[in-house]
């Protein structure tokens, strides 16, 4: 079972598009568990995210809107309160998409088999592609920056197995391996990096 987690904070702009997209992930719908995080402050942004995973419940999916309210530890603390719901912990793994985030179909085909023939494996971290990579000068070289964190450094972090960070989203872990690290931790802003050493450091 995958769970699919979507945090978001008045993401008016993209919250179809996100939802829609971890949506329509290809992957046998009895097995998949798209979840919202919803940590919006504006009630009008609340009820139009809401709406939309009404939508797609008509639709058949298993999308479960799971609003908060309270900042306590930001991403961290919606990420940490969405795995302890009781529908969370039957997922083996969860794939992780900030709301600004539209995966590709086939990310699950893509990444979960790198699990299922390693049982040591905790993460999976995808690459980053942009959609507005060639509109400006500003966006190719964020581009290029960000080409060449996941090109060089994670890949050759990955070969000689040092550390490999996690960035946050478009990643899936093992939920058992988050379950060991500790957990989600709330007391930082920089969770990703956070969860990843532990994990690292647990082996």
């Amino acid at each position: 079972m995958v769970l699919v987690q979507i945090p978001m904070y008045n993401e008016l702009e993209v919250y179809k598009l996100s939802i829609g997209a971890a949506c329509e992930l290809k992957w046998p719908k009895d097995r998949m568990i798209v979840q919202v995080l919803d940590n919006s402050t504006d009630p009008l942004i609340k009820n139009l995210v809401e709406l939309e995973c009404e939508t797609w419940v008509t639709k058949g999916l298993n999308i479960k809107y799971a609003p908060r309210s309270g900042q306590k530890g930001f991403k961290a603390g919606a990420l940490k309160k969405g795995m302890e719901c009781d529908y969370a912990r039957q997922c083996e793994y969860v794939a992780i998409f900030d709301a600004d985030f539209q995966p590709e179909p086939d990310f699950l085909l893509r990444t979960i088999p790198f699990f299922v023939h390693n049982p040591k494996v905790a993460l999976v971290q995808a690459r980053w592609s942009f959609v507005n990579g060639t509109v400006s000068l500003l966006t190719r070289i964020q581009k290029m920056f960000f080409d060449y964190h996941f090109k060089v450094e994670q890949e050759a972090g990955s070969a000689t197995f040092a550390f490999f960070s996690f960035n946050g989203t478009a990643g899936v872990w093992r939920t058992a391996a988050i379950k060991e690290a500790g957990g989600w931790k709330d007391r930082t802003t920089v969770e990703d990096m956070d969860l990843a050493i532990r994990a690292t450091l647990k082996g």
